[in-house]
Protein backbone atom coordinates (compact mmCIF):
# COMPACT_ATOMS: atom_id res chain seq x y z
CA UNK A 1 0.00 0.00 0.00
CA UNK A 2 1.05 3.47 -1.06
CA UNK A 3 -0.23 6.39 0.62
CA UNK A 4 0.03 9.14 -1.30
CA UNK A 5 -0.49 12.77 -0.30
CA UNK A 6 -1.69 13.87 3.18
CA UNK A 7 -5.38 11.94 3.34
CA UNK A 8 -3.51 8.56 1.38
CA UNK A 9 -0.86 8.89 4.01
CA UNK A 10 -2.99 8.66 6.72
CA UNK A 11 -5.61 6.16 5.07
CA UNK A 12 -2.76 3.74 4.66
CA UNK A 13 -1.68 4.57 8.21
CA UNK A 14 -4.85 3.35 9.59
CA UNK A 15 -4.46 -0.29 7.22
CA UNK A 16 -1.63 -0.78 9.05
CA UNK A 17 -2.96 0.16 12.61
CA UNK A 18 -6.39 -2.12 11.58
CA UNK A 19 -3.51 -4.77 10.53
CA UNK A 20 -2.02 -4.93 13.69
CA UNK A 21 -5.29 -4.75 15.50
CA UNK A 22 -6.97 -7.88 14.30
CA UNK A 23 -3.96 -9.64 12.91
CA UNK A 24 -5.14 -9.65 9.48
CA UNK A 25 -1.92 -9.76 7.85
CA UNK A 26 -3.05 -7.67 4.93
CA UNK A 27 -0.36 -5.68 4.64
CA UNK A 28 2.84 -6.53 3.50
CA UNK A 29 4.58 -3.64 2.18
CA UNK A 30 3.09 0.35 3.86
CA UNK A 31 4.84 3.65 2.31
CA UNK A 32 3.83 7.16 2.26
CA UNK A 33 4.61 10.16 -0.21
CA UNK A 34 4.19 13.66 0.11
CA UNK A 35 5.70 17.21 -0.45
CA UNK A 36 4.55 18.37 2.64
CA UNK A 37 6.99 17.26 5.71
CA UNK A 38 4.52 18.10 8.55
CA UNK A 39 2.19 15.44 7.34
CA UNK A 40 4.50 12.81 7.72
CA UNK A 41 5.11 13.83 10.96
CA UNK A 42 1.64 12.82 11.60
CA UNK A 43 1.62 9.29 10.64
CA UNK A 44 2.22 6.58 13.52
CA UNK A 45 2.23 3.35 12.16
CA UNK A 46 4.19 3.53 8.80
CA UNK A 47 7.58 3.33 9.54
CA UNK A 48 9.91 6.67 9.33
CA UNK A 49 12.18 4.53 6.70
CA UNK A 50 9.34 4.11 4.22
CA UNK A 51 8.30 7.93 4.50
CA UNK A 52 9.28 9.11 1.39
CA UNK A 53 9.39 12.79 1.57
CA UNK A 54 9.78 14.80 -2.37
CA UNK A 55 10.02 18.38 -4.15
CA UNK A 56 12.14 19.59 -1.37
CA UNK A 57 14.31 21.87 -3.99
CA UNK A 58 11.02 23.51 -5.47
CA UNK A 59 8.24 23.24 -2.45
CA UNK A 60 10.97 22.95 0.87
CA UNK A 61 8.89 20.57 2.34
CA UNK A 62 5.59 22.80 2.95
CA UNK A 63 3.16 20.61 0.22
CA UNK A 64 2.14 21.86 -3.09
CA UNK A 65 -1.17 24.07 -1.88
CA UNK A 66 -3.53 22.21 -3.60
CA UNK A 67 -2.02 22.17 -7.19
CA UNK A 68 -2.40 18.87 -8.65
CA UNK A 69 -0.52 19.96 -12.27
CA UNK A 70 2.36 21.55 -9.25
CA UNK A 71 2.21 17.57 -7.26
CA UNK A 72 2.35 15.99 -10.89
CA UNK A 73 5.25 17.86 -11.93
CA UNK A 74 7.16 16.86 -8.45
CA UNK A 75 6.63 13.03 -8.84
CA UNK A 76 7.60 12.98 -12.29
CA UNK A 77 10.67 14.42 -11.58
CA UNK A 78 11.02 12.50 -7.79
CA UNK A 79 9.56 8.90 -9.67
CA UNK A 80 12.81 6.89 -9.46
CA UNK A 81 13.52 8.29 -5.69
CA UNK A 82 9.79 7.15 -4.89
CA UNK A 83 10.51 3.42 -6.87
CA UNK A 84 13.72 3.50 -5.41
CA UNK A 85 11.83 3.28 -1.59
CA UNK A 86 9.73 0.16 -3.08
CA UNK A 87 12.64 -1.74 -4.23
CA UNK A 88 13.36 -3.83 -1.30
CA UNK A 89 9.33 -4.44 -1.24
CA UNK A 90 9.11 -8.39 -1.89
CA UNK A 91 6.69 -8.40 -5.13
CA UNK A 92 6.93 -12.12 -4.77
CA UNK A 93 4.87 -12.07 -1.35
CA UNK A 94 2.22 -9.90 -2.83
CA UNK A 95 -1.08 -9.85 -4.88
CA UNK A 96 -1.20 -6.44 -5.89
CA UNK A 97 -0.30 -2.29 -5.38
CA UNK A 98 -2.80 -0.63 -3.72
CA UNK A 99 -2.31 3.43 -4.37
CA UNK A 100 -4.27 5.21 -1.84
CA UNK A 101 -5.15 9.25 -2.54
CA UNK A 102 -7.40 12.26 -1.83
CA UNK A 103 -8.27 13.53 -5.06
CA UNK A 104 -9.14 17.04 -3.86
CA UNK A 105 -5.71 18.22 -2.79
CA UNK A 106 -2.33 18.80 -4.60
CA UNK A 107 0.18 15.87 -4.17
CA UNK A 108 -1.90 12.58 -4.41
CA UNK A 109 -4.67 14.26 -6.95
CA UNK A 110 -1.76 14.82 -9.29
CA UNK A 111 1.10 12.28 -8.14
CA UNK A 112 -1.07 9.13 -7.92
CA UNK A 113 -1.61 8.83 -11.28
CA UNK A 114 2.17 9.27 -12.38
CA UNK A 115 3.44 6.12 -9.53
CA UNK A 116 0.58 3.90 -11.23
CA UNK A 117 1.77 4.46 -15.21
CA UNK A 118 5.42 3.77 -13.37
CA UNK A 119 4.22 0.71 -11.35
CA UNK A 120 2.25 -0.42 -14.16
CA UNK A 121 5.10 -0.65 -16.89
CA UNK A 122 7.45 -2.37 -14.28
CA UNK A 123 5.26 -4.87 -12.48
CA UNK A 124 2.95 -7.77 -13.68
CA UNK A 125 0.63 -7.51 -10.55
CA UNK A 126 -2.30 -5.22 -10.40
CA UNK A 127 -2.28 -1.83 -9.83
CA UNK A 128 -5.40 -0.67 -7.89
CA UNK A 129 -6.42 3.04 -6.57
CA UNK A 130 -8.02 3.86 -3.80
CA UNK A 131 -9.12 7.40 -4.53
CA UNK A 132 -11.35 9.42 -2.02
CA UNK A 133 -13.68 12.35 -3.03
CA UNK A 134 -13.92 15.88 -1.23
CA UNK A 135 -16.85 16.77 0.46
CA UNK A 136 -18.80 19.47 -0.97
CA UNK A 137 -18.10 21.70 2.19
CA UNK A 138 -14.25 21.71 1.31
CA UNK A 139 -14.55 23.99 -1.37
CA UNK A 140 -15.07 24.49 -4.98
CA UNK A 141 -10.78 24.14 -5.87
CA UNK A 142 -10.59 20.51 -4.41
CA UNK A 143 -14.03 19.46 -6.45
CA UNK A 144 -12.53 21.23 -9.73
CA UNK A 145 -9.35 18.87 -8.75
CA UNK A 146 -11.49 15.84 -7.96
CA UNK A 147 -13.22 15.92 -11.63
CA UNK A 148 -9.46 16.25 -13.38
CA UNK A 149 -7.77 14.16 -10.83
CA UNK A 150 -9.95 11.38 -11.29
CA UNK A 151 -10.14 11.24 -14.79
CA UNK A 152 -6.74 10.17 -14.78
CA UNK A 153 -6.29 7.92 -11.72
CA UNK A 154 -8.93 5.59 -13.35
CA UNK A 155 -7.12 5.66 -16.73
CA UNK A 156 -3.80 4.61 -14.61
CA UNK A 157 -5.25 1.45 -13.05
CA UNK A 158 -6.56 -1.36 -13.46
CA UNK A 159 -9.50 -0.29 -11.04
CA UNK A 160 -10.27 2.35 -9.02
CA UNK A 161 -12.36 2.13 -5.82
CA UNK A 162 -13.50 4.99 -4.86
CA UNK A 163 -14.84 6.56 -1.29
CA UNK A 164 -17.03 9.80 -1.68
CA UNK A 165 -16.57 11.42 1.48
CA UNK A 166 -19.44 13.88 0.80
CA UNK A 167 -21.74 11.03 1.08
CA UNK A 168 -20.11 9.93 4.37
CA UNK A 169 -19.82 13.45 6.27
CA UNK A 170 -21.88 14.34 9.27
CA UNK A 171 -23.71 17.76 9.33
CA UNK A 172 -22.18 19.91 12.19
CA UNK A 173 -19.83 17.37 12.41
CA UNK A 174 -15.92 18.98 13.30
CA UNK A 175 -13.34 18.15 9.97
CA UNK A 176 -11.24 16.19 12.31
CA UNK A 177 -13.58 14.24 14.34
CA UNK A 178 -15.40 13.42 10.71
CA UNK A 179 -12.31 12.13 8.99
CA UNK A 180 -11.19 10.39 11.91
CA UNK A 181 -14.35 8.50 11.57
CA UNK A 182 -14.28 7.81 7.71
CA UNK A 183 -10.57 6.56 7.74
CA UNK A 184 -11.79 3.79 10.53
CA UNK A 185 -14.58 3.35 7.88
CA UNK A 186 -12.52 2.77 5.15
CA UNK A 187 -9.85 0.18 7.13
CA UNK A 188 -12.88 -1.67 8.01
CA UNK A 189 -14.87 -2.32 4.64
CA UNK A 190 -11.36 -3.41 2.38
CA UNK A 191 -9.81 -4.81 5.58
CA UNK A 192 -12.48 -7.70 5.50
CA UNK A 193 -12.80 -7.50 1.92
CA UNK A 194 -8.64 -7.61 1.80
CA UNK A 195 -8.46 -10.06 4.86
CA UNK A 196 -10.47 -12.56 2.93
CA UNK A 197 -8.45 -16.35 2.25
CA UNK A 198 -6.00 -15.07 4.31
CA UNK A 199 -5.31 -18.39 6.63
CA UNK A 200 -2.74 -18.55 9.24
CA UNK A 201 -1.86 -21.26 11.04
CA UNK A 202 -4.32 -21.73 14.32
CA UNK A 203 -7.25 -20.08 11.31
CA UNK A 204 -10.95 -21.65 10.96
CA UNK A 205 -10.33 -23.05 6.98
CA UNK A 206 -13.44 -20.99 5.15
CA UNK A 207 -16.28 -23.47 3.49
CA UNK A 208 -16.23 -21.09 0.67
CA UNK A 209 -13.07 -19.23 0.22
CA UNK A 210 -12.78 -16.36 -1.18
CA UNK A 211 -8.89 -15.41 -1.43
CA UNK A 212 -7.05 -13.17 -3.35
CA UNK A 213 -7.74 -14.21 -7.34
CA UNK A 214 -11.36 -13.75 -6.43
CA UNK A 215 -10.52 -10.42 -5.78
CA UNK A 216 -8.35 -10.38 -8.62
CA UNK A 217 -11.01 -11.68 -10.99
CA UNK A 218 -14.19 -9.29 -9.42
CA UNK A 219 -11.85 -5.84 -10.17
CA UNK A 220 -10.47 -7.14 -13.37
CA UNK A 221 -13.55 -5.63 -15.24
CA UNK A 222 -11.34 -2.33 -14.61
CA UNK A 223 -13.16 0.86 -14.25
CA UNK A 224 -15.02 2.01 -11.05
CA UNK A 225 -15.65 0.24 -7.72
CA UNK A 226 -17.43 0.84 -4.35
CA UNK A 227 -18.03 -1.61 -1.57
CA UNK A 228 -20.94 -1.75 0.46
CA UNK A 229 -20.83 -2.85 4.24
CA UNK A 230 -23.04 -4.45 7.32
CA UNK A 231 -22.71 -5.85 10.61
CA UNK A 232 -24.63 -7.38 13.40
CA UNK A 233 -23.27 -8.51 16.97
CA UNK A 234 -23.50 -12.31 17.71
CA UNK A 235 -22.91 -13.88 20.89
CA UNK A 236 -19.88 -15.82 20.34
CA UNK A 237 -19.00 -19.16 22.58
CA UNK A 238 -15.66 -19.73 22.97
CA UNK A 239 -15.80 -23.26 22.02
CA UNK A 240 -17.22 -22.68 18.86
CA UNK A 241 -15.16 -23.50 15.87
CA UNK A 242 -13.76 -26.44 14.31
CA UNK A 243 -11.97 -28.00 17.73
CA UNK A 244 -15.49 -28.28 18.75
CA UNK A 245 -16.85 -29.59 16.14
CA UNK A 246 -14.20 -32.57 16.95
CA UNK A 247 -15.18 -32.72 20.22
CA UNK A 248 -19.04 -32.71 20.14
CA UNK A 249 -19.42 -29.26 21.91
CA UNK A 250 -21.48 -26.03 21.32
CA UNK A 251 -21.77 -26.22 17.63
CA UNK A 252 -23.18 -24.37 14.34
CA UNK A 253 -25.96 -27.16 14.25
CA UNK A 254 -26.79 -26.41 18.05
CA UNK A 255 -28.03 -22.67 16.36
CA UNK A 256 -31.51 -22.14 14.60
CA UNK A 257 -30.01 -22.84 10.90
CA UNK A 258 -33.46 -20.35 9.61
CA UNK A 259 -32.29 -17.61 12.15
CA UNK A 260 -28.35 -18.22 10.92
CA UNK A 261 -29.72 -18.08 7.59
CA UNK A 262 -32.25 -15.04 7.45
CA UNK A 263 -29.39 -13.02 9.33
CA UNK A 264 -26.56 -13.68 6.76
CA UNK A 265 -29.33 -13.22 3.89
CA UNK A 266 -30.60 -9.43 5.91
CA UNK A 267 -26.97 -8.40 5.90
CA UNK A 268 -25.71 -9.25 2.35
CA UNK A 269 -29.03 -6.75 1.59
CA UNK A 270 -28.57 -4.42 3.75
CA UNK A 271 -24.29 -4.09 3.28
CA UNK A 272 -25.84 -3.52 -0.76
CA UNK A 273 -28.67 -1.08 -0.52
CA UNK A 274 -27.48 0.55 2.34
CA UNK A 275 -24.60 3.31 2.36
CA UNK A 276 -21.84 2.73 -0.56
CA UNK A 277 -17.89 4.13 0.11
CA UNK A 278 -19.40 5.75 -3.12
CA UNK A 279 -23.51 5.89 -3.71
CA UNK A 280 -24.31 4.07 -7.21
CA UNK A 281 -26.99 1.89 -8.55
CA UNK A 282 -26.43 -1.75 -8.79
CA UNK A 283 -28.08 -2.37 -11.92
CA UNK A 284 -25.46 -2.86 -14.35
CA UNK A 285 -22.86 -3.76 -12.26
CA UNK A 286 -20.09 -5.79 -14.54
CA UNK A 287 -18.99 -8.12 -11.55
CA UNK A 288 -19.47 -8.43 -7.52
CA UNK A 289 -17.74 -10.33 -4.77
CA UNK A 290 -19.58 -11.10 -1.62
CA UNK A 291 -17.42 -11.99 1.46
CA UNK A 292 -19.61 -12.65 5.20
CA UNK A 293 -17.16 -13.22 7.89
CA UNK A 294 -17.52 -13.97 11.40
CA UNK A 295 -17.64 -16.47 14.01
CA UNK A 296 -17.88 -20.03 11.73
CA UNK A 297 -20.98 -21.42 13.24
CA UNK A 298 -22.69 -18.05 12.40
CA UNK A 299 -21.39 -18.23 8.29
CA UNK A 300 -24.41 -20.16 6.96
CA UNK A 301 -24.10 -21.33 3.83
CA UNK A 302 -27.54 -21.55 2.36
CA UNK A 303 -27.74 -18.09 3.68
CA UNK A 304 -24.44 -16.94 1.14
CA UNK A 305 -25.54 -18.72 -1.44
CA UNK A 306 -28.97 -16.95 -1.02
CA UNK A 307 -27.32 -13.43 -0.52
CA UNK A 308 -25.13 -14.09 -3.84
CA UNK A 309 -28.34 -15.09 -5.72
CA UNK A 310 -29.71 -11.95 -4.54
CA UNK A 311 -26.86 -9.59 -5.80
CA UNK A 312 -27.32 -11.78 -9.49
CA UNK A 313 -30.64 -10.47 -9.92
CA UNK A 314 -30.11 -6.76 -8.17
CA UNK A 315 -26.80 -6.08 -10.60
CA UNK A 316 -27.80 -8.67 -13.68
CA UNK A 317 -24.24 -9.47 -13.58
CA UNK A 318 -23.96 -13.31 -14.01
CA UNK A 319 -20.15 -12.73 -12.49
CA UNK A 320 -20.99 -13.03 -8.71
CA UNK A 321 -18.39 -14.62 -6.52
CA UNK A 322 -19.28 -15.67 -3.07
CA UNK A 323 -17.99 -16.96 0.20
CA UNK A 324 -17.06 -16.84 3.85
CA UNK A 325 -14.37 -15.41 6.16
CA UNK A 326 -13.96 -17.31 9.32
CA UNK A 327 -13.35 -15.45 11.88
CA UNK A 328 -12.75 -17.38 15.72
CA UNK A 329 -12.92 -14.43 18.05
CA UNK A 330 -14.94 -11.92 16.43
CA UNK A 331 -18.00 -10.62 18.56
CA UNK A 332 -19.85 -9.45 14.68
CA UNK A 333 -21.28 -11.10 11.71
CA UNK A 334 -20.26 -8.79 8.92
CA UNK A 335 -21.50 -8.50 4.92
CA UNK A 336 -18.97 -6.60 2.53
CA UNK A 337 -19.97 -6.52 -1.21
CA UNK A 338 -17.39 -5.30 -3.64
CA UNK A 339 -19.01 -4.15 -6.96
CA UNK A 340 -16.65 -3.41 -9.47
CA UNK A 341 -17.44 -1.83 -12.99
CA UNK A 342 -19.98 0.21 -11.67
CA UNK A 343 -21.02 2.98 -13.96
CA UNK A 344 -24.64 4.44 -12.94
CA UNK A 345 -23.07 6.79 -10.40
CA UNK A 346 -24.62 10.51 -9.64
CA UNK A 347 -21.27 11.82 -7.80
CA UNK A 348 -18.70 11.03 -10.99
CA UNK A 349 -21.37 12.83 -13.68
CA UNK A 350 -21.58 15.32 -11.88
CA UNK A 351 -17.46 15.60 -11.53
CA UNK A 352 -17.42 14.76 -15.40
CA UNK A 353 -19.76 17.84 -15.89
CA UNK A 354 -17.29 20.33 -13.76
CA UNK A 355 -14.48 19.07 -15.29
CA UNK A 356 -16.14 19.28 -18.91
CA UNK A 357 -17.04 23.13 -17.62
CA UNK A 358 -14.07 23.93 -16.68
CA UNK A 359 -12.12 22.85 -19.55
CA UNK A 360 -14.91 24.97 -21.43
CA UNK A 361 -13.81 28.41 -18.85
CA UNK A 362 -9.99 27.33 -19.45
CA UNK A 363 -10.02 26.87 -23.03
CA UNK A 364 -12.85 30.31 -23.53
CA UNK A 365 -10.39 32.41 -21.24
CA UNK A 366 -7.56 31.11 -22.93
CA UNK A 367 -9.07 32.41 -26.56
CA UNK A 368 -9.76 35.58 -24.74
CA UNK A 369 -6.76 36.12 -23.86
CA UNK A 370 -5.10 35.38 -27.22
CA UNK A 371 -7.39 37.87 -28.73
CA UNK A 372 -6.39 40.71 -26.28
CA UNK A 373 -2.89 40.12 -26.58
CA UNK A 374 -3.51 39.98 -30.69
CA UNK A 375 -5.13 43.48 -30.34
CA UNK A 376 -2.41 44.50 -28.06
CA UNK A 377 -0.03 43.89 -30.53
CA UNK A 378 -2.05 45.15 -33.75
CA UNK A 379 -2.61 48.47 -31.54
CA UNK A 380 0.98 48.77 -31.12
CA UNK A 381 1.56 48.26 -34.63
CA UNK A 382 -0.54 50.42 -36.23
CA UNK A 383 0.55 52.92 -32.93
CA UNK A 384 4.25 52.70 -34.69
CA UNK A 385 3.40 52.83 -37.95
CA UNK A 386 1.59 56.55 -36.94
CA UNK A 387 4.97 57.37 -35.47
CA UNK A 388 6.90 56.77 -38.86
Amino acid sequence: MIGFGQAGGKIVDKFVEYDQRHGSDIVRSAVAVNTAEADLMGLNHIPSSKQILIGQLSVKGHGVGADPDLGREIAEENIDEIQNALNDVPVHEIDAFLIVAGLGGGTGSGGAPVLANRLKQIHTEPVYGLGVLPGSEEGGIYTLNAARSFQTFVREVDNLLVFDNDAWQKTGESVQGGYEEINEAIATRFGVLFGAGEVGDDSEVAESVVDSSEIINTLSSGGVSTVGYASESVENPSSGGLLSRLTGQSTADDLDTASTTNRVTSLVRKAALGRLTLPAELEGTERALLVVAGPPQYLNRKGIERGRKWVEGQTDSMEVRGGDYPLMDSGKVASVILLSGVYKIDRINELQQIANEAKENIDSIRNESEENLNELVNDDEDELESLF
